[in-house]
């Protein structure tokens, strides 16, 4: 990867430090920085990912980065500004890192992922990102780009503020694994769609690992999910996330992981979101009760990349459950506490 793709990071400097990270992982000691955000560098350098495949990009985020971006201006760091006696929900919930959504609300796409990407880059970590923006949304929920045309400036626009810089994607929640909501004469819009997004960031986001979100435990049968991530070209990036924004199990997820790999014939990796599975699924995915955190972002075994918060705790899930008034991605100390306790 040229150095002069990556801003902020003199030619000398990024040398120097691939150069201490490929020694260390050479006597298999932890890459600096990764343990510290609970990205064990032990968890990363294992010889599956030393030879790029079909579905990796050229770049590798994790070995150009130090550890997940916490975002300082989440709600839930802002509320944990206002309320410095709330010390478990500030270090439980916001001083770790979890994904920053993109959407519609976000305003300009470009200048919004730019300036997140940006200010992640400048600290040596490294942001995820979240798409939420195809045509209806999920299950037709509204918002979401106009048309199919508009929704393809706007994901181009998202890839040129990620630009060269280290980025993990997750795109499109529910949308293949929700396709069923639609009309089928849509299906094939929809897909293209998807395709499109995962060509473009393919060819113009060296550094970035996509994942197109493949749904939850509790989606369509594994085969046919792995069939729709087939025809979207899932094998052009790093693979498929599993039960984003959901509360199924990491075992539960780990399971439908594989079978899904194992309809796909293999060759791709994916991601878990476990900010919100510690006690599992009670069957409802909106602010159910005695739900609980999950696991903090790490490193997990392959063929998973990583276990990741993809949905802030605390954010609402809509106005529903717990919190039958609140906005979907409000932040609400109510929802956080019930998940720092589980009750």
């Amino acid at each position: 990867m040229p150095t002069s793709r990556l801003p902020h990071r003199t030619a000398r400097s990024l040398t120097a430090g691939l150069l201490l990270t490929a020694a260390l992982l050479a006597f298999g000691r932890p890459t600096p920085g990764l343990a510290e955000a609970g990205l064990p560098g032990t968890g990363l350098a294992g010889g599956e990912r030393a030879t790029a495949g079909p579905a990796e990009a050229s770049g590798d985020p994790l070995k150009l980065t130090n550890g997940l971006y916490v975002d300082p201006a989440s709600a839930a760091a802002a509320y944990a500004r206002r309320h410095p006696e709330d010390t478990a929900l500030a270090s439980k919930i916001a001083s770790r890192p979890s994904a920053r959504w993109i959407g519609s609300w976000s305003g300009d796409a470009k200048a919004a992922v730019t300036a997140y990407t940006t200010a992640a880059d400048r600290a040596g970590k490294l942001p995820v990102l979240v798409t939420d923006n195809l045509p209806g949304r999920q299950c037709g929920i509204g918002g979401g780009a106009a048309t199919d045309a508009a929704y393809r400036n706007w994901i181009t626009a998202v890839s040129d503020g990620i630009g060269a810089r280290p980025a993990i994607v997750v795109l499109e929640p529910n949308a293949l694994a929700r396709l069923d909501c639609y009309p089928a004469a849509q299906w094939d819009g929809r897909i293209a769609m998807l395709k499109y997004a995962v060509g473009l960031l393919a060819a113009k986001n060296p550094n970035t690992w996509a994942y197109l979100d493949a749904g939850a435990v509790s989606s369509a049968d594994p085969k046919e999910i792995a069939r729709r991530l087939r025809l979207a070209d899932v094998g052009k990036i790093r693979g498929f996330a599993l039960n984003t924004a959901d509360y199924f199990s990491t075992e539960q997820s780990t399971a439908r992981g594989n079978q899904i790999l194992a309809a796909l014939g293999g060759g791709t990796h994916f991601v878990i979101d476990t900010s919100r599975n510690g006690n599992g699924s009670d069957g409802s995915a909106c602010n159910p009760p005695a739900r609980k955190l999950g696991a903090p972002p790490a490193a997990a075994p392959a063929p998973t990349d990583l276990h990741l918060w993809l949905r802030t705790p605390g954010e609402s899930d809509g106005p529903c459950g717990l919190t039958p008034t609140l906005p979907t991605r409000t932040f609400s100390p109510l929802l956080a506490h019930h998940l720092i306790t589980g009750t």
